[in-house]
């Protein structure tokens, strides 16, 4: 029998009953279940939201509503313990195992799982939706393996209302495939944005009781508190080149909005190092200056890069020896000029897609390096840094448990006890629909992982309706728990930046950067002006961040300032202030 599993927790039992105001109705949210079960189980959990819209979901009912997709056999089983699953075998093609018909409504999300084994071996199990245009989209990527049951989860949005197929897809034909507990929940836009709404004011505010007393600890009832939050304390900001040296506007467009930033390019080997022995850290320097004169942190972007065509021109031709040499004095140099000066180092980008490192130096070559960058700076966290991951739900090279295992390998290298590794996801997304389902579904599995998760260079393709698909990229990305921070990769039309600019060549907004602007403002607390009541006390919700607090009283004429961090700690801080 399947194991019954408790609810995730008393979040998302608040979750669930939590009543929004939409439109003058009273609207009951589905909840989101984040959960994500990483441990191998000897017996599959029951099917999340018992199914949603799946037919016959634990198969109980023998194979009611699910039919033979391609070529092959299958059947039901029960295991010893009287579990029910199918199974698919003789399979001749990746997508021969069986298949459930659904109807897919327009603009709503949808939450996939299901539990999945292998008969032997380990294997890259993939849900694929097939619309009724043929259309094959791949909702989400689990490793499975062979003795005990894997969760499965994924998602996918409907564009256009449609029916469509359920399949499952394994690269591997001549194993078994085992299913059960098969679950597609739909959620609503309205009901993504009330998750998304819940977590904000869950993960990102703090309640804070001031308490006014006078000093000889009477309450002061009717004492005006003045609040004032002058930084975030969530990492929003854009990346910057070059051309803000030379921009009087840029930069006091640039220092009025944003505390983080990321050089696109001007820290990397192939700007540094243009010809062999001749390093150059001028432009770099420069705009490192800028920073630290406006109390603006930077991501350095990056000690190295995997792909093989992202190298010096020069380093391409060395051998291997000479690489090794090369990589170390390149390290050495950029890790030690800039130590303690920088937030995070992406320290081999990209090396779940390349391995031009490991292909010259062996396979430990990234792990040496993250070691070792390390052992230079400790103060940066070292990240990964990946693309596709969260945008695009095809490609298998970045899945979450390939992701995982590579920071395994990163930890578990002699030597590098200790260290501070973050999950960098670059977020490039293409024009048209995100799959937010998807990305929520990806950060839910990084997230057991208990890293810092950034977004690092977030951009979305020009085409229809940009700006409000930023805005939902940006929205769910802040709104997820594990989410510690976000780059975007846009910036002024004077600086080059075509696909994603944020303000035109006189400095006015572009739709997108009306968006972020918008965001900026809506995700900090601003000025808040109240009154303490009879007790002495006044109740607000913060933002996490810095704040300047005045308490004034009108009749003692006595006044005081103070600083306040609020950070991510207990539900609520109690602050007694005397005056």
């Amino acid at each position: 029998m399947k194991m019954k599993v408790e609810q995730p927790g008393a979040c998302t039992l608040l979750l669930a009953t939590l009543l929004l105001l939409i439109s003058g109705l009273r609207v009951r949210a589905i909840p989101y279940d984040h959960s994500v079960t990483t441990e191998c189980l000897v017996e599959p959990q029951r099917a999340r939201y018992e199914g949603g819209i799946v037919v016959n979901p634990g198969f109980d009912q023998n194979l009611r509503g699910w039919t033979v997709n391609g070529k092959g056999v299958v059947e039901e089983r029960i295991s010893k313990e009287g579990n029910r699953f199918v199974v698919a075998r003789n399979r001749t093609h990746p997508l021969d195992s069986f298949s459930q018909r659904i109807r897919l409504e327009k603009g709503k999300l949808y939450s996939f799982s299901a539990w999945v084994q292998l008969s032997e071996g380990t294997e890259i199990v993939s849900v694929v939706i097939r619309t009724n245009r043929s259309e094959l989209v791949r909702g989400g990527h689990v490793i499975a393996q062979h003795g005990c049951w894997t969760l499965l989860k994924g998602g996918i949005v409907a564009n256009l209302p449609s029916s469509a197929e359920i399949l499952f897809e394994s690269q591997n034909t001549e194993v078994e495939l085992w299913v059960d507990s098969v679950s597609l929940q739909p959620f609503t836009k309205t009901e993504w944005r009330s998750h998304q709404d819940y977590n904000i004011e869950r993960v990102r505010k703090r309640n804070v009781r001031f308490q006014i007393l006078h000093t000889n600890e009477t309450t002061l009832e009717g004492t005006t508190v003045l609040i004032n939050q002058i930084r975030s304390g969530f990492p929003f900001g854009c990346c910057i080149n070059h051309n803000i040296l030379t921009s009087k506007d840029y930069q006091t467009w640039f220092a009025s909005r944003f505390k983080y930033t990321t050089f696109t390019n001007e820290m990397k080997w192939y700007s540094t190092e243009i010809k062999q022995g001749e390093e150059n850290y001028t432009i770099a320097d420069a705009m490192l200056a800028f920073t630290k004169q406006h109390n603006i942190a930077v991501r350095g972007h990056n000690i190295f890069w995997n792909n093989p065509t992202q190298q010096p021109q020069w380093v391409k031709s060395l051998s291997s020896e000479e690489l090794q040499k090369a990589a170390e004095k390149r390290l050495n140099s950029v890790v030690s000029r800039y130590k303690g000066e920088l937030i995070a180092w992406d320290v081999v980008n990209e090396n779940l897609h390349f391995s031009f490192f490991e292909d010259k130096l062996g396979r430990n070559a990234s792990a040496e390096y993250y070691s070792k960058a390390y052992k230079l700076d400790q103060k940066p966290i070292m990240f990964m840094n990946e693309y596709n991951a969260i945008e695009y739900s095809g490609d298998k090279a970045v899945i979450p448990d390939k992701y995982k295992k590579k920071l395994e390998e990163i930890l578990s290298y002699p030597g590098s006890e200790g260290i501070s590794v973050g999950i960098g996801l670059q977020g490039h997304f293409v024009s048209g629909q995100p799959n937010l389902a998807y990305m929520r579904c990806v950060l839910d599995s990084l997230a057991t992982t208990k890293l810092p998760i950034w977004l690092t260079e977030v951009s979305v393709d020009k085409g229809p309706n940009q700006a409000d698909h930023v805005e939902e990229i940006l929205r769910e990305a802040y709104a997820h728990p594990a989410v510690e921070g976000i780059i975007t990769f846009s910036g002024p039309a004077i600086a080059g930046f075509k696909d994603m600019q944020l303000v035109d060549e006189n400095f006015h907004n572009t739709p997108v950067g009306d968006v972020v602007d918008k965001l900026l403002n809506e995700w900090k607390s601003g000025s808040v002006q109240a009154k303490a009541d009879s007790r002495g006390f006044v109740d607000v919700s913060l933002f996490h961040g810095d704040y300047d607090v005045t308490v004034i009283h009108p009749v003692i004429k006595s006044s005081k300032t103070l600083n306040l961090s609020v950070k991510k700690q207990a539900p609520q801080e109690i602050v007694q202030i005397h005056i």
